[in-house]
């Protein structure tokens, strides 16, 4: 007979039907983060070879960077109005027709005639830029009800191997694709990467990020529409700045991505210079070598996370992303320090595994949003980053000219560890300024006494702790 303090038939049937579900939302998001590979790949391919042609087409350097600055210039545009459309679209379709997108622009400049390649290099520019950054946003937004709150640490950190190894292969085979096989062939494999993304969101059944995502829980539509109507009409909400008054310290927590992304456009713009005057011969070696050692340390890290959380219950939270900013950032301006090469081997090594933890811990800070909100903050942070980016680029070229690659990226990274001090110190101050719990120790969401509900959701709103950080024991 059974003992009545063990678990009822429904019970047993509820645990094996949720450990089901999750197996198999698993085993579904492990799809698409493989097409979300392939397109990546396919991004960073053309990130090269569109580059090389734009250069052998127009004979001119300052072509490429109009044709950067229009592609970060359209993804800026992007992350300030993706949140809106997550409101009124699924995550599925947005990321489906992103990859649409960029394919079908693709097939165009393999099928413009010569006096029209240079606009349609142009609509290439814009439409990868901005697809990108909507894909991006729509995946990242959606994963919680993708895969689960508790999940969302292990699905970050699947997502950022699968593109990290996607930039290592599709730079490290850029260059080979193009001289083997030349533009054309180039771009149509290009445009069969993200045909290949398009088929694997168009055949999961994917439920994140639905259609009213921006309406308030529980409201019909056309009710929201009325109570708009009796108020006078729409009004122009900045929804997605109120995603960063959400909680206290976000907004410094994005404006530090800004500046991080200003410092990456620092040693992305130093590398091929310092590669050259170690081996003027040959400096792609060097630049290879590198981003390699990083992805292999970005890599590296991703697996520790997933075990970590995995075995804990935890995540590394905000913290884990401000001092992993300032360790990616010390270890990046190292690497132009004129260190042996086998030193220089272990600071991209350590550079990549920082990289690597301030993106999932970033990404699982922002996912503790509510649903409405989430897209927004994606957005904005997108936009920032695109401007960070840009900014540097622009900054950086200039200080070139002048300044040899040590002293640019110390300064560029520099003002990004400072930022992330600042960070830090807000942060320590949201943690003791937190009303002790019932065992009183500070009751903030990383406190095992704080309800499940609350711990999941992570209570943003009240600057909590990420959601995950509460042990499941």
């Amino acid at each position: 007979m059974e003992s009545a303090d063990g678990p009822t038939a429904d019970e047993s049937d509820d645990g094996s039907r949720k450990t089901r579900d999750t197996a198999v939302s698993e085993r579904r998001f492990r799809f698409l983060v493989a097409g979300y590979a392939v397109s990546s790949y396919g991004t960073f391919l053309n990130m090269v070879a569109l580059n090389l042609f734009v250069y052998e087409t127009t004979g001119r350097a300052l072509a490429m960077g109009l044709f950067m600055a229009v592609r970060l210039g359209s993804g800026f545009v992007a992350g300030l109005v993706v949140g809106a459309l997550l409101a009124r679209f699924s995550a599925k379709s947005i990321m489906l027709w992103a990859n649409v997108g960029q394919g079908g622009v693709m097939l165009l400049l393999i099928l413009a005639p010569e006096s029209l390649v240079t606009g349609a290099l142009m609509a290439v520019s814009v439409v990868i830029g901005a697809c990108g950054t909507l894909f991006m946003v729509a995946l990242r937004s959606s994963i919680p009800e993708m895969v689960g709150e508790d999940r969302r640490a292990w699905a970050n950190s699947l997502s950022i191997t699968g593109r990290s190894l996607a930039m290592v292969a599709g730079f490290a085979s850029a260059g080979v694709v193009v001289s083997l096989v030349g533009y054309t062939a180039a771009f149509l494999l290009d445009m069969a990467t993200f045909v290949i993304c398009a088929v694997t969101v168009a055949l999961l059944p994917i439920a994140g990020g639905g259609r009213g995502a921006g309406n308030d829980a529980g409201k019909p539509e056309k009710a929201e529409k009325a109570e708009r109507r009796g108020k006078g009409g729409p009004r122009w909400r900045p929804v997605a700045f109120l995603a960063l008054a959400a909680a206290p310290g976000l907004g410094l927590m994005v404006a530090l991505r800004g500046v991080d992304a200003f410092g990456s456009a620092s040693h992305n713009a130093a590398l091929p210079i310092y590669s050259t005057s170690l081996d003027a011969s040959n400096p792609a070696v060097f630049v290879s070598a590198f981003w390699c050692v990083w992805a292999l340390g970005n890599i590296g890290a991703q697996q520790v996370i997933q075990r970590y959380t995995q075995r804990t219950g935890k995540t590394v939270g905000a913290l884990g992303f401000g001092y992993g900013t300032v360790v990616m950032s010390a270890a990046f301006i190292a690497a132009f320090a004129g260190f042996p090469l086998a030193v220089t081997a272990v600071i991209a090594l350590i550079a990549g595994a920082a990289d690597g933890l301030t993106e999932v811990a970033y990404t699982s800070h922002l996912q503790t949003l509510p649903a409405t909100l989430r897209g927004h903050a994606f957005g904005l942070s997108a936009t920032f980053e695109n401007l960070g980016f840009g900014v540097g680029m622009i900054l950086v070229a200039a200080a070139l000219d002048r300044f040899s690659p040590l002293a640019v990226v110390g300064w560029s990274h520099g003002a990004a560890i400072v930022v992330a001090v600042v960070f830090l110190l807000r942060v320590a101050a949201l943690r003791r300024a937190e009303p002790p719990g019932p065992s009183g120790r500070s009751g903030g969401a990383g406190q095992a006494g704080l309800r499940k509900e609350e711990a999941v959701e992570g209570r943003p709103d009240r600057g909590d702790r990420d959601g995950a950080e509460v042990s499941r024991g």
